[in-house]
């Protein structure tokens, strides 16, 4: 592939690799939680919560970009106690990149894990939990291997998501080659340029490969899950 790309498509294809890396670090944790909580848990403002955590799919990626640049920007209320205290700076930057990555793979990441969880039997837990193990022991020895395929499936997800994402990600850290310029934001430039149209026609194909390889997978894992599941 090296070959194949240029040095300036190869570095965007790199960066977002590491972007959409570090965005399923930072959502899969928050992901299997919130799932859980939806799945199992009953409390006030569940459908809010359900609401929210699905909100990056019906806003416009613009909106999400923008409202990350005002409360994770140098002068946003999280941001600039995130500079101060402990020197992170997200806007402009490519953790920012991760940091918008990750709140938009967040939705799916989070279906994919909830439906798994909800293929789960509860008399299973139950049946743990009267035997007196505590909560979170039953879900490490019960709950998280059946669901297991479905996590690996949502951080999947998320990750061809994130490679993807586009509109939040070049609103909050702009297009910075080298810096934030993620494969998405590249194409772009290049269909900007003239004679640029072989570069993001290349891009555009390692876009192709990345999703379809992600969506062939996420489905093989997910019938997996649905078999293990029925067979327990």
């Amino acid at each position: 592939m090296a070959d194949w790309l240029g040095p300036e498509e190869w570095q965007a294809v790199a960066l977002s690799l590491k972007v959409s890396l570090w965005a399923i670090v930072l959502s899969l944790p928050f992901g299997i939680l919130t799932a859980y909580a939806l799945a199992r848990w009953s409390f006030p403002g569940k459908q809010v919560l359900n609401g929210i955590v699905h909100l990056p799919l019906i806003l416009p990626p613009v909106v999400t970009g923008y409202l990350l640049l005002l409360t994770f920007g140098r002068r946003g209320p999280v941001g600039g106690l995130l500079d101060d205290w402990f020197g992170l700076v997200f806007a402009f930057r490519w953790t920012g990149a991760a940091l918008a990555a990750a709140i938009m793979a967040f939705p799916l990441v989070v279906r994919a894990i909830r439906l798994a969880i909800e293929a789960v039997d509860p008399r299973l837990e139950q049946a743990a939990a009267t035997l007196g193990a505590p909560r979170l022991w039953v879900f490490a020895t019960v709950t998280l291997p059946l669901i297991l395929p479905g996590v690996i499936a949502g951080a999947i997800l998320g990750f061809a998501k994130a490679m993807g994402e586009f509109g939040a990600t070049i609103t909050f850290v702009s297009n910075i080659p080298g810096q934030t310029q993620t494969l998405p934001s590249a194409i772009y430039t290049f269909l900007q340029v003239p004679g640029g149209d072989a570069s993001a026609l290349r891009l555009v194909a390692v876009s192709v490969a990345v999703a379809m390889a992600a969506l062939t997978v996420s489905e093989v894992l997910a019938r997996r899950a649905a078999k293990r599941v029925s067979g327990a």
